[in-house]
């Protein structure tokens, strides 16, 4: 599903060029769950953003689902992004003066998908969820836990085949955590893609690989050890 050969990410800054990442190699399977991992700074949310095509400061090639994305102009990304990846944040990313009805109706609106469609959707991932009985609500009405199980809500209503997720459980309190990667669990059961990145080891343990990141390179990666600093490509 996902190939990146070589990719980098720096800053221009009065000494030159910070580096972010350095000659990234990864292979990502569809069906896999992978974590990354590493302390702060070390560009884990950096290549997550190049993962959803949110990014597009970076050097090197990448591969989506059989499309060259470094070859790919802004407009084409975006359309791609759309069609095939939902996001997950640590801060849920909620609209406030939305419904949580109208917030799933969202990604769905940016989609040539008609009314009477997102209609069926948005009620499909409602009764999916169990949270009918909010959809009427706005996010202040919510806990912590709620408005992260719509924000997931959200990121799958669209039946997306690679969910992207920042410290998914980082707001909310253990019992909330483990319900939230419960459901992440269950939807790579259900064949969907999820690449997250967490700080924590509970987390990671729902996953099938963790990469770790150091200083912007990869400094272990399970599927293709060891992992040297170098510019070639890993198989």
């Amino acid at each position: 599903m996902i190939q990146l050969r070589n990719v980098e990410r720096s800053y221009k800054t009065g000494a030159g060029a910070t580096y972010v990442l350095r000659r990234i190699n990864l292979d990502i399977q569809a069906g896999d769950f992978v974590t990354v991992m590493g302390p702060s700074g070390a560009g884990k949310s950096t290549m997550l953003s190049i993962l959803g095509m949110l990014d597009d400061g970076w050097a090197g090639e990448y591969h989506f689902l059989d499309h060259a994305v470094h070859k790919l102009d802004r407009k084409k990304r975006a359309d791609l992004n759309r069609q095939y990846i939902g996001f997950v944040f640590q801060s849920y990313h909620l609209l406030d003066n939305l419904t949580v009805y109208e917030n799933l109706d969202v990604p769905l609106s940016y989609r040539n998908v008609s009314r009477g469609q997102r209609a069926s959707m948005v009620a499909e991932v409602l009764d999916r969820f169990q949270i009918v009985g909010k959809k009427d609500l706005y996010p202040s009405q919510l806990s912590g836990g709620q408005q992260q199980l719509v924000g997931v809500a959200r990121a799958v209503v669209g039946n997306p085949k690679l969910i992207l997720a920042d410290e998914p459980t980082g707001n909310l309190h253990s019992s909330q955590a483990k319900e939230i990667m419960e459901l992440f669990k269950k939807l790579n059961d259900q064949g969907t893609t999820i690449v997250q990145v967490t700080h924590s080891e509970a987390n990671a343990a729902y996953g099938n690989r963790t990469i770790q990141l150091f200083d912007g390179w990869i400094a272990n990666d399970p599927k293709n050890e060891p992992v040297p600093n170098t510019t070639a490509s890993i198989g």
